[in-house]
C-alpha cells in the first residue's frame, strides 16, 4: 500500500487560511514562504498548493500569483512537489502547458497543477471575460486538461473543441514528469465528479465527514472505472493540534468567535456562483454553514482537531475509506505546521506500519 501523503496550503495570499480577525503567526511574503517550504519538506510534507486569487476577497488583499510563487519556491526546495492553481478562462491551456513544462523541467519533475473551474465571478468580469454557467465552466476545464495532456505528451498536437483550438502545437522541453505533471481538480458537484472521472489524476474534496468522504470517493472512483481509469483523492482539512482536546476546540471557538462577519458573508454570497447554482444544488459550499465558511474550503468539517494521537487516528480513518492525501491549513503556520510534521506525521507512519504488519500476518 502507498502511504498517505501530506500537503499544505501555501499562504501566498494575505489573511491566512481563516476569515477571522484572530491573530495569526503567518505571512504571505516570498521570504516567509521560502522558509516555510524548506521546513515543510524537512518535517515530512510531500506537496504544497498555491492558491490563485486575482482581486481582494474575504480579506485576501495581497496575492502572489500561483505559478509565479511555485516557480520561485522550486530552486529553494529539494523534494517538495509544488502545485499551482490556475483558472481556465483567465489562462490559455497552451500557455500554461509551456509554463508548467518549464517549471517541471527546472525543478527536476516537481511541478503539478490544480485546475480550478472558478467560483468568484468578479475575477472574470473585471477582465472582461465571460462568466459561464456552472456546468459550462467544468466543460471548459475538461477541454483545458485535454489540451494540457496533449501538449505535454504529443510531438504535434491538434485539438478542436468548443472552447479551445490547437493547430499543431508543441512544447519543448517536455516535462520531466512522465507521462505528464499531475493534474488536480476540485468541486463537489455532479459535473465536477464526472469531469474528474474522465480526465483528472487527483480529485480534491472540501472538508467533510468520514461518511461524506466515503460517498464521494465511491462515486468518483466508479466514474473513473467506467473510463478505464483510476484517480487519487485529496481532502481539505484545517488542522488544530494542541496538548489536550479541550485546548484544540477552544482555539476553534476563538477563530469562529472572532470571524470577520462581513467578509464571511461576502464570501458566502460569492460562492453561490458555485455549489448552489448547480442543477442538483449539491456542489461546493451548497450546504455550508456560517461557521464552515470561516475556513473557506470547509476545513473544520474534516475534524482534524484535538491531540496529536486523536488527529493521527482520524487521518487513519480517512485513509481507510480511500483518502490518498491530506491538504492541511493552519492557524499559526510558523508553529503549527512544523509541530504537525514532527508529532502527527510520525504517529500516522507508525499506524501505517502496524497495519501493514497485521496485514502480512493475516496473509501468512
Amino acid at each position: 500500500m502507498v502511504d498517505i501523503k501530506f500537503a499544505y496550503w501555501i499562504p501566498n495570499v494575505s489573511g491566512g487560511l481563516v476569515v477571522s480577525k484572530i491573530p495569526q503567526r503567518t505571512d504571505w511574503t516570498y521570504e516567509y514562504n521560502a522558509q516555510l517550504a524548506q521546513t515543510a519538506e524537512e518535517v515530512g510534507f510531500e506537496y504544497a498548493l498555491a492558491q490563485a486569487r486575482f482581486i481582494a476577497s474575504y480579506g485576501a488583499e495581497y496575492q502572489l500569483e500561483a505559478l509565479t510563487i511555485v516557480s520561485a519556491l522550486a530552486p529553494v526546495t529539494k523534494k517538495l512537489k509544488l502545485i499551482a492553481a490556475v483558472h481556465p478562462g483567465l489562462w490559455h491551456p497552451g500557455v500554461v502547458a509551456k509554463i508548467g513544462s518549464s517549471i517541471d523541467f527546472l525543478s527536476n519533475g516537481r511541478f503539478a497543477l490544480n485546475v480550478v473551474s472558478g467560483w468568484f465571478k468578479d475575477e472574470f468580469t473585471i477582465y472582461g471575460e465571460p462568466w459561464l454557467d456552472h456546468d459550462e465552466r467544468y466543460r471548459r476545464s475538461e477541454e483545458f486538461i485535454r489540451v494540457l495532456k496533449g501538449m505535454w505528451t504529443e510531438e504535434e498536437f491538434h485539438f478542436k473543441g468548443d472552447f479551445y483550438r490547437i493547430n499543431g502545437g508543441w512544447v519543448k522541453p517536455k516535462p520531466i514528469t512522465q507521462p505528464h505533471p499531475e493534474i488536480f481538480q476540485g468541486g463537489n458537484s455532479k459535473a465536477a465528479r464526472r469531469m474528474a472521472g474522465r480526465v483528472s489524476d487527483w480529485y480534491f474534496m472540501n472538508g467533510n465527514t468520514i461518511e461524506g468522504v466515503r460517498e464521494q470517493i465511491a462515486e468518483v472512483s466508479a466514474l473513473a472505472r467506467q473510463e478505464g481509469r483510476k484517480i487519487k483523492f485529496g481532502l481539505n482539512s484545517f488542522i488544530i493540534v494542541r496538548d489536550t482536546e479541550a485546548e484544540a476546540h477552544e482555539v476553534l471557538r476563538d477563530i469562529i468567535a472572532q470571524a470577520d462577519v462581513e467578509a464571511v458573508k461576502g464570501f458566502g454570497e460569492a460562492v453561490k456562483q458555485a455549489g448552489a447554482s448547480t442543477r442538483e444544488r449539491d456542489g461546493m459550499w451548497a450546504n455550508s454553514s456560517f461557521e464552515d465558511l470561516v475556513q473557506y474550503n470547509d476545513g473544520f468539517r474534516s475534524g482534524l482537531i484535538g491531540t496529536a494521537d486523536q488527529v493521527a487516528d482520524k487521518i487513519r480513518q480517512f485513509y481507510e475509506v480511500g483518502v490518498d492525501l491530506i491538504l492541511g491549513g493552519f492557524l499559526h503556520y510558523s508553529d503549527d505546521l512544523p509541530a504537525f510534521g514532527r508529532t502527527v506525521i510520525p504517529i500516522v507512519r507508525e499506524l501505517e506500519a502496524n497495519r501493514r504488519k497485521a496485514d502480512e500476518l493475516v496473509v501468512v
